[in-house]
C-alpha cells in the first residue's frame, strides 16, 4: 500500500513507489494507493494476511532520501483529538478488538523526505534520487 498525497511533492514517494513495484509484482501482491489515513484505512486491509506500507515520513533523524524498515510494535501511540487520526499501532489493536480479518504481518517501509507541504511541487532532490532504493527495499520484502 503505498500512502502519501501527490499534492504535496515529498509525501507522494509513497504512491509513487508503489506505481513503479506493481508492473514488476502484480503477480505476488494486490497495490493499492490511497491518501487516506487513520481509520479510514481500516477498510482496505480487510482480509488480507500480509501488508507492507510505503510512505514518506519527516522526523529529521535522518538524510532526506534514507529508506527505513519500521516496526509496528515500536511506533509511540498517537496522541490525537479524534480517532480518524489514529496511527498504525491504534489501527491493528482496533482491529483486534473488532476481530476483524486483519494481516497478522506489518512491514512498514518508509523514506525520511525533505519537504511535505509545497502543493504541486516536484520530489526534492535527495527524494528523487533514492526512489529506486526505496523499490528495491519493498521488492526485497515482497520476495520473502
Amino acid at each position: 500500500m503505498g500512502l502519501g498525497n501527490e499534492l504535496f511533492s515529498d509525501d507522494a514517494v509513497g504512491i509513487l513507489a508503489v506505481r513503479k513495484i506493481a508492473p514488476m509484482a502484480s503477480d505476488r501482491a494486490d497495490f493499492v494507493e490511497t491518501s487516506l489515513h487513520g481509520v479510514a484505512l481500516l477498510d482496505l486491509f480487510i482480509g488480507y494476511r500480509k501488508a507492507i506500507i510505503v510512505d514518506a515520513m519527516k522526523t529529521g533523524r535522518f538524510p532526506p532520501g534514507t529508506v527505513v524498515d519500521i516496526v509496528p510494535e515500536e511506533l509511540e501511540p498517537v496522541a490525537n483529538p479524534s480517532p480518524h487520526y489514529t496511527g498504525i499501532p491504534e489501527l491493528i489493536k482496533l482491529a483486534r478488538q473488532l476481530k476483524i480479518e486483519f494481516p497478522e504481518e506489518f512491514k512498514i517501509v518508509a523514506m525520511e523526505v525533505a519537504n511535505t507541504c509545497d502543493m504541486g511541487g516536484e520530489l526534492s532532490a535527495p527524494v528523487a534520487k533514492a526512489l529506486e532504493q526505496l523499490v528495491a527495499r519493498v521488492m526485497t520484502h515482497l520476495a520473502k
